[in-house]
């Protein structure tokens, strides 16, 4: 009797570990559902809308310029951001000072990305931290959930929005 008890008891932990072992690597290295705050992102993506970010991309060095990504907040790594990939390594970024009066160079050093909101006018970013460190970047945005009426893949660029390459 306590043997058959104890024989299902360390078999249910051991379905557990198993399962929750492939439910880490699915959402570490597949990718995941995330819900993004803030108007830094508006119009693409509005506050509280609910999209798909695979991680393979980060994996294999597959972001791009204007993909949509999520990073760990350089100012605050408890947090994550959403941003625009405006530039990558070795590009020189002409970027207007939060102000909007000032306009200066940058550029990107090696391992870094030059993430910006589409909202410029309301939205933290490389203007006023630097370039992001390549390692910080969870997974790459591409696919909207919420809300239905926007259910679908995102925009390559919104209009108006500028990148290095411009």
């Amino acid at each position: 009797m306590l043997r058959g008890v104890l024989g299902k008891t360390f078999r249910l932990v051991g379905y557990t570990i198993q399962y929750g072992c492939i439910a880490h690597c699915a959402f570490e290295y597949v990718g995941g559902v995330v819900m993004c705050s803030g108007p830094s992102m508006e119009p693409t993506i509005q506050n509280s809308d609910i999209v798909f970010a695979e991680n393979l991309s980060r994996h294999f060095y597959g972001i791009q310029r204007g993909d949509i990504v999520i990073a760990k907040s350089p100012s605050d790594p408890k947090s994550n951001i959403c941003k625009r990939v405006i530039g990558l390594e070795g590009d020189k970024i002409l970027s207007n000072s939060p102000s909007g009066f000032f306009k200066s160079h940058s550029y990107v050093p090696t391992g870094h990305v030059w993430l910006e909101g589409d909202n410029l006018q309301n939205s933290t970013d490389s203007r006023y931290y630097g370039p992001v460190p390549y390692g910080l970047i969870r997974g790459r945005i591409f696919f909207k959930i919420w809300p239905l009426s926007d259910f679908g893949f995102l925009r390559d660029r919104p209009n108006g929005h500028r990148f290095s390459d411009d």
